[in-house]
């Protein structure tokens, strides 16, 4: 059986369950594990170093436009022949979505099994890796993989129980400028890593949000984890933040509570990438009582540790 992925959430899942031997072909984003494997599907933002500002614009001009951001290879799609293709319908600017890849396949010779991804919160994302491993008729691999993941998870709950955490007032922003709030999954992540997130969306599109609510909102903690972004490439552009009225008043700010993480904790929707998220986020809510090991210390910094940064 060969599968390609047009998702790299999907692509990752499929590494950590060890299916990778289905895999023929990814997107040029797909996760490092998938270095060597075909780039079938590519974007017209690929190898390019826009600001925050101007994929906006970009993705808002194609929109307007009825374009995609995305492309298929069709001839090396061709000449893998897959039986299985897992694609997503969730968001058109961080993946390919359903219809172009649906295009794409009404040209192939031989047509393949479209799987689409669309989870909406953090139980559809688990199901998600459950549809993958069935697909391939390995679905109690699924099972094992998940179990090892809930066991993380409930751990947090139960320190958090133990040691009365209050709920922190929390921010996480999926996009810098404009300002996005979070929403689908991540709203989830932050309930069980302690925090509540009254400005975002739970099982719904991040939205723009004005910085006026933001600073009305106050958070104790704010995350900052753009979409795409590594928090090496968020801390370029932490000046459009820094420089707006009243940021210095922000109580996470003043507490250094500020974190810059790497996206792939949150907007990347891969059920272990997503704990890993959970336990960074707990580490950052209550640092008292969470101490990230040194795989998660290096997916988030706190900002005021960031000395090198000029403005």
């Amino acid at each position: 059986m060969k599968v390609v992925s047009f998702l790299p959430a999907a692509t990752k899942m499929i590494y950590d369950m060890g299916l990778q031997e289905y895999l023929h072909g990814v997107t040029f984003e797909c996760p490092k594990e998938a270095a060597d494997q075909p780039k079938v599907v590519r974007c017209i933002l690929e190898g390019k170093n826009y600001s925050s500002i101007e994929i906006d614009r970009i993705f808002s001009a194609s929109k307007a436009q009825g374009k995609s951001l995305y492309w298929v290879d069709d001839e090396l799609l061709e000449s893998i022949a897959p039986d299985i293709v897992f694609t997503q319908d969730i968001c058109e600017v961080c993946n390919i979505d359903t219809v172009c890849t649906e295009t794409a396949v009404m040209k192939l010779s031989k047509t393949p099994k479209l799987v689409p991804l669309s989870p909406n919160n953090l139980q559809d994302v688990s199901e998600c890796a459950i549809t993958i491993a069935k697909a391939l008729g390995k679905e109690e691999v699924a099972l094992k993989y998940l179990a090892s993941l809930q066991n993380k998870t409930e751990y947090i709950l139960d320190q958090l129980r133990a040691n009365k955490a209050p709920l922190k007032r929390v921010m996480l922003m999926e996009w810098i400028e404009p300002i996005y709030n979070c929403g689908h999954w991540i709203p989830f992540q932050i309930a069980a890593a302690g925090g509540i997130d009254m400005l975002s969306n739970p099982a719904g599109d991040s939205i723009v949000t004005q910085w006026e609510k933001v600073v009305k909102y106050n958070p104790e903690v704010l995350v900052i984890a753009p979409c795409g972004f590594d928090k090496t490439r968020t801390l370029e552009e932490m000046s459009l933040l820094v420089t707006k009225n009243n940021w210095d008043l922000l109580e996470a700010v003043k507490n250094n509570q500020v974190y810059i993480a790497d996206f792939d904790m949150f907007t990347q929707p891969s059920i272990g990438t997503l704990v890993d998220g959970i336990q960074a986020l707990a580490c950052m809510f209550h640092p008292n009582i969470f101490k990230a090991d040194k795989r998660i210390s290096e997916k988030f910094i706190n900002f005021s540790d960031a000395k090198v940064l000029q403005f």
